[in-house]
């Protein structure tokens, strides 16, 4: 995958901006001002995701490409490099799974506004 191509992706989702917070490397999607997705753009080889944190050592004990956070919370966060075993379809998965964990923590009517009702 490529990063325009992700960046398509999280762009379609609703209530999702991206920005460069720290610097002009480090692209970072938010969904409601709640970050779920990071990724430097200089070297695109990997990507920092939200995750339920059963399921991220569940991840990392299965797939080489997963790990804990980089210079992130660890128990929240996993490390997913884009040159591995894990596959295209796997990846979006994660990365819906990681914008649903931080929309569902929007307060209710903020999710009602996002999804248009």
């Amino acid at each position: 995958m490529f990063l325009d191509e992700l960046s398509d992706y999280c762009l379609k989702k609703p209530g999702v901006s991206q920005a460069f917070p720290f610097d002009d490397k480090v692209l970072v999607f938010k969904v409601a001002n709640k970050l779920f997705l990071l990724c430097n753009v200089e070297e695109f080889i990997s990507v920092n995701l939200k995750c339920d944190p059963e399921r991220a050592i569940e991840l990392r004990e299965q797939f080489d490409a997963v790990n804990p956070g980089y210079h992130m919370n660890k128990k929240h966060w996993n490390t997913i490099d884009m040159q591995s075993d894990v596959s295209d379809d796997l990846f979006l998965e994660l990365v819906n799974h990681s914008y649903e964990l931080v929309f569902k923590s929007l307060p209710k009517k903020i999710q009602h506004e996002l999804a248009g009702r």
